[in-house]
């Protein structure tokens, strides 16, 4: 596949827009990768890196092993990440200490969409179709009722851990890795540790990120290859199941001590927003919602006319 370089600004580009739906608790990056048109290629670029590739490298050089890897589009797709999640991670920070319900909201709205996405792409519904999908939707939300597994102090194996489950969760449609890294108590910290520079842990995230992005690409590849339908309705259930974590209203019930001695929110369960801070912010509220489930239908609609 011959390629120009305004080719090259526009996949790390979409690598940008990728970056983004990773670093916020919504939309997957795999998502945006679908929408796109350029998942299957990635997936098949990741799943290239193995033993053979190092043999190409040693017997043919490292030309022919680039080409073989589809070096160019990773590299262009990787730099437009990294980009955007260096750049967005103190902004998001600071609006999720600062503006929670107005930030859930989006994220709320960004995630109705993509179950939408997701299911439109399930050709054939029959009663196994259905029963996955239930099945992972109460697993779902099980898990998003659970507390946090760790508090901000976290071990380097764990955030090695953490890394390796966010980034599968980039690659795979439906799933948000910073969702991923919400459930498992991982989301603050990390995003913490990009704000503050803090070498040490990104390396470690990064470490675990590699691992689980070159064993799970084929895993993923495997599973798409032989039950996509019944891989796509497990997604579409984990997500309706998931909305409960993402709920921009909550209750706390208790509370714990953060690193820096302050009194943080621990276990919370979702209510209804009777006891809101008033009218305008509600309104708010539903129409930035409205904003993120229009962002992704929209860009879904643009992949079509391309087409």
């Amino acid at each position: 596949m011959s390629r120009k370089i305004s080719d090259y600004i526009v996949i790390g580009l979409k690598g940008m827009a990728m970056g983004a739906a990773d670093v916020v608790p919504g939309v997957s990056g795999g998502t945006i990768a679908f929408i796109s048109g350029i998942y299957e290629e990635l997936l098949s670029s990741i799943s290239n890196i193995n033993l053979d590739l190092f043999k190409t490298l040693k017997d043919e050089g490292f030309k022919s092993a680039w080409k073989k890897l589809n070096g160019n589009f990773l590299l262009a797709l990787f730099t437009g990440i990294f980009i955007s999640v260096v750049s967005l991670a103190k902004a998001i920070k600071y609006l999720l200490e600062n503006e929670p319900i107005l930030l859930w909201s989006f994220f709320f709205g960004l995630v109705l969409a993509s179950i939408i996405y997701i299911a439109k792409q399930i050709k054939k519904w029959n009663f196994i179709t259905v029963l996955v999908l239930i099945i992972g939707a109460f697993t779902a939300y099980y898990i998003t009722t659970l507390n946090p597994l760790v508090s901000e102090n976290s071990s380097l194996l764990f955030m090695f851990i953490a890394g390796a489950l966010a980034i599968c969760a980039m690659i795979l449609p439906g799933i948000s890795g910073a969702f991923i890294l919400v459930l498992l108590g991982a989301y603050k910290p990390i995003l913490s540790a990009v704000s503050d520079k803090d070498l040490k842990t990104i390396a470690v995230v990064g470490l675990g990120a590699i691992v689980g992005l070159l064993s799970f690409s084929k895993i993923l590849k495997w599973l798409f290859n032989h039950y996509k339908e019944y891989t796509l309705a497990v997604l579409t259930g984990f997500i309706i199941g998931s909305l409960n974590k993402i709920w921009p209203w909550k209750e706390t019930i208790t509370w714990r001590t953060n690193s820096h001695g302050e009194q943080v929110p621990f276990n919370q369960q979702s209510v209804l927003p009777s006891n809101f801070d008033g009218d305008a912010q509600l309104l708010l509220a539903g129409l930035l919602a409205l904003i993120g489930f229009a962002l992704i239908l929209g860009m879904e609609r643009l992949a079509v006319q391309k087409k």
